[in-house]
């Protein structure tokens, strides 16, 4: 029990490995970084592409592989890495859900290559990136806000214009009142505007045509954020 114990807490644990093993494992996690770096790269566009947090997780395959070369089968090390990264807080914004996906790859990555395992770190990154390449432009239908204020007097008969031509379509976001005026957000597909457009009075024009609107907003409110 004391030997198997003193092997468990041996803290040698790259002694085992040559130069060239150590070698072949960082380069095959180099050549799934790669990998990671081009699909990242394909899925996303515009201004929610950010050629920083790329690179950064290029990067961290290759620091997930360089770890599990150093921890190995040492328990006394692996107990230690995850004490240590226990304190660390990583606070980086995320700011497309895909983004969880690509650094939970890098990390799964990294661990197969540092473990040897370049038969699942290869084939699982291949079925990633044709899946993600295959699915990641898929973007969600843009929102339409249709903001707009007006008079007190126009309260109800607004709210049924609204409702007639969208029916249950347009949610109601926001409803500001005053004494004499009234403020409403309304959130929509812009496939139901497109639809609506087959009216011949424009949404538009019966909006003004209630009389007493101060403004009249159409917004489109896109998942993209610049970086």
């Amino acid at each position: 029990m004391k030997e198997t114990l003193i092997k468990l807490l041996d803290v040698s644990g790259t002694g085992d490995l040559s130069i060239e093993m150590i070698l072949i494992r960082l380069a095959a996690g180099a050549v799934i970084a790669c990998f990671i770096y081009l699909s990242y790269w394909l899925s996303h566009t515009g201004g929610i592409y950010s050629k920083k947090f790329n690179i950064s997780l290029a990067a961290l395959t290759i620091m997930t592989t360089t770890v599990m070369i150093v921890i190995g089968n040492n328990l006394a090390l692996s107990l230690g890495m995850v004490g240590a990264l226990s304190i660390v807080r990583f606070r980086t914004a995320i700011k497309d859900s895909r983004d969880a996906v690509y650094i939970f790859w890098t990390i799964v990555a990294g661990i197969c290559c540092g473990a040897g395992d370049y038969e699942t770190a290869g084939l699982g990154s291949a079925v990633l990136f044709l899946l993600l390449l295959l699915l990641g432009r898929v973007k969600n239908d843009n929102r339409i806000l249709l903001i707009l204020r007006t008079s007190r007097t126009n309260e109800e008969p607004l709210e049924a214009l609204i409702f007639q031509r969208f029916k249950r379509k347009a949610v109601m976001r926001v409803k500001n009142t005053t004494e004499t005026s009234a403020e409403f957000i309304y959130e929509l597909s812009k496939t139901a505007l497109e639809k609506d457009k087959k009216n011949v009075l424009s949404i538009t024009d019966a909006v003004y045509a209630l009389g007493s609107i101060e403004y009249f907003n159409i917004v489109t409110q896109s998942d993209d954020v610049s970086g």
